[in-house]
């Protein structure tokens, strides 16, 4: 299996009208990703990606019409908080918010929500995920896979694309690769997604991509340790 995102993911784009959202979502339709839904208040009724996605008001809508269970959010840091928030309320489980630059106060709220709702998020400021050959959330490109059984979790966007193009190139395959974001207030951390890995049959090694800043690093090592 994979963790986090896979083939029974059921997505929906907050932010999907935009120019960021729009690029995306398409790119993780193209994938192979089953983009069930988008979300922009205002435009409920709409479909984007030349038709192919449903457009909704609110997040609520989208889980009730199309059975959405995770979410990728592209919305201005001041809607952001508002947003993941929304996402939790209505059921999503996995929450992925790109969006960079949100004030670590709102993100504070909105982590406490999303805990009490029992959701998972990853980012903000975060690449989003990829499981090859099943889903791609994200901005993660996804010609850089391979498929196979090596799992990569990053706070790092860019240094998590050198890692994933340079095991493809050299015949390593991943199982999935996560980037959890790299600011202050974050949803999930390294040791959250070892332990999701260290449960997976089918990750046998996982390469973990740090930055300067922070005891993240020191923390999973010493639980893998």
């Amino acid at each position: 299996m994979s963790i986090l995102v896979g083939r029974d993911t059921r997505l929906v784009v907050q932010g999907i009208t935009g120019r960021e959202g729009g690029f995306h979502a398409r790119a993780s339709l193209e994938y192979g990703t089953n983009v069930v839904a988008g979300v922009t208040p205002g435009k409920g009724g709409q479909r984007a990606l030349d038709g192919a996605v449903p457009v909704f008001d609110t997040v609520a809508e989208a889980v009730r019409e199309t059975g959405a269970n995770t979410s990728l959010i592209f919305v201005p840091a001041a809607g952001a908080p508002d947003a993941v928030m929304e996402a939790a309320e209505s059921g999503i489980a996995a929450i992925f918010c790109i969006t960079e630059g949100i004030p670590a106060l709102d993100m504070i709220a909105a982590v406490d929500v999303v805990r009490a709702r029992g959701a998972r998020l990853i980012g903000p400021n975060c690449p989003g995920a990829t499981s090859p050959g099943r889903a791609k959330v994200g901005i993660i490109p996804g010609s850089i896979h391979r498929e196979g059984r090596v799992g990569v979790v990053s706070r790092s966007g860019t240094l998590t694309y050198e890692a994933v193009q340079a095991m493809t190139d050299a015949g390593v395959g991943q199982s999935t690769c996560v980037g959890i974001g790299g600011d202050p207030i974050i949803g999930t951390t390294f040791l959250d997604v070892l332990q999701f890995f260290a449960a997976d049959d089918e990750t046998d090694a996982i390469v973990l991509i740090g930055e300067i800043g922070g005891a993240a690093e020191e923390t999973a090592a010493a639980w893998a340790g």
